[in-house]
């Protein structure tokens, strides 16, 4: 054979190699998630691609086959045309096994490994074309080469198919890939996908309205008081109850009230007779929990107790759905002033705010393994009632205690953390 044919033959050789080795590295780097979305849309390099994933050892088989067989050529190839060309001397054989060891490594390992890397899908579709077929014919080589294998493989007690065949993917790396996805994901629905995720993590404790900031009825109050509550309360669905709030006997709505005001005067008694019994929300529910729960009970409003059946705070869906999408709906005047931010930058806050709430509004990192409001923060901080004008540091933000009444703290401020 002419020497110019051998080398042409060297070449086609090396050429040849390099395409099983990027099919080999495309095969295993592609995004296994993307290629079942190409499979539903009818891509037939993607299900190819995805037959030929099924049975891993059988395509490694074949692609090893190929790859290994054509650099054993590659090397015997070699050694004839050096035996042509120097007639077989040791050194000029020597040579030639370097040189031919260098040109497969840069030309069929290495670059085109580093391709596929770079670019797994587009080549793995296209080589999925060309193995498909070649494990066909070559398949009982194949079953051969893979009786040995697994027979090893039963040697040293591994089961490699069975856990590796199913790709699954933990809480914290779907956040991650939902974090990494980019201008894929508009920030906002980032955002909303983030929540979601942690509606499992989250309680009805974090986002209940504390009890003493509930707007609530006294069916013994008399009826005057009653009438201008209602007509002048905020909220849709107040909590009724008898005496003290640890008595609650009910959920009235709004709307029902206004109807029975246009033919008859709003008595307790008449509001007794269009309220709705309370909806009990055992303490520590995780708000995706509750979310299904709402939507089973066909309830809208929930009140947390804690495992002594005492009264603690109350649960909206709007609070629910806030958590996922942000805040949407408008807070009553007390709540509205929670935040006044100060011409030196600090923020008065009042003590009852929702931790939660402080961390997503004034972008802290307050702790929220603990208390859920920030005076049982300064209160666990304290072990005791501070006095106005007391300063202290938590979590690394400067407070000063503004005021207190009673047993609780009701005003704090709080200083910007200045940049180092």
């Amino acid at each position: 054979m002419p020497l110019y044919a051998l080398l042409i033959a060297l070449v086609v050789l090396l050429i040849l190699s390099a395409f099983f080795s990027l099919s080999e590295t495309s095969m295993m780097a592609i995004n296994r998630y993307r290629l079942k979305h190409l499979v539903k849309q009818g891509h037939r390099g993607a299900r190819l691609t995805t037959q030929l994933l099924a049975n891993t050892d059988r395509l490694l088989g074949v692609i090893l086959l190929g790859n290994n067989l054509l650099n054993a050529a590659a090397a015997t190839l070699v050694a004839v045309i050096v035996s042509i060309l120097f007639d077989h001397s040791d050194l000029a054989l020597l040579l030639g096994t370097v040189c031919v060891t260098f040109a497969i490594l840069v030309f069929s390992e290495i670059t085109p490994k580093v391709i596929a890397a770079a670019y797994p899908e587009r080549i793995a579709l296209a080589s999925s074309y060309v193995l498909t077929p070649l494990l066909k014919l070559f398949y009982p080589i194949v079953w051969f080469v893979n009786l040995f294998v697994q027979a090893l493989l039963t040697i040293l007690r591994l089961k490699p198919g069975a856990d590796n065949t199913t790709h699954k993917i933990s809480l914290e790396e779907l956040k991650t890939l939902v974090l990494e996805a980019g201008h894929f994901i508009r920030k906002k629905h980032q955002s909303m996908l983030l929540n979601l995720f942690d509606l499992e993590t989250i309680t009805v404790d974090d986002v209940m309205v504390p009890r003493g900031q509930i707007e609530a009825i006294d069916l013994e109050a008399d009826n005057e008081i009653i009438h201008n509550q209602l007509l002048t309360c905020y909220h849709t669905r107040l909590p009724v109850y008898r005496g003290t709030l640890d008595n609650v006997t009910g959920i009235i709505h709004t709307r029902r009230v206004l109807n029975q005001m246009k033919s008859r005067e709003i008595t307790a008694a008449n509001l007794e007779k269009i309220m709705r019994e309370p909806y009990f929300i055992p303490s520590g529910t995780p708000l995706f929990s509750q979310l299904q729960l709402f939507q089973e009970n066909r309830e809208r409003v929930g009140l947390v107790v804690n495992e002594y059946g005492e009264w603690m705070g109350l649960v909206t869906l709007d609070d629910i759905i806030e958590e996922i999408i942000g805040e949407f709906t408008t807070h009553s005047p007390s709540q509205a002033g929670a935040f006044l931010t100060q011409e030196d930058g600090s923020v008065m806050v009042e003590g009852s705010s929702l931790l939660r709430d402080l961390n997503r509004k004034l972008g802290l990192k307050l702790p929220l393994g603990g208390p859920k409001t920030l005076n049982g923060l300064i209160l666990e901080y304290f072990q005791d009632i501070p006095e106005a004008g007391t300063s202290l540091k938590i979590a690394g933000y400067p407070m000063e205690v503004i005021q207190t009444q009673g047993r609780v703290v009701k005003v704090v401020r709080i200083f910007p953390v200045l940049a180092v």
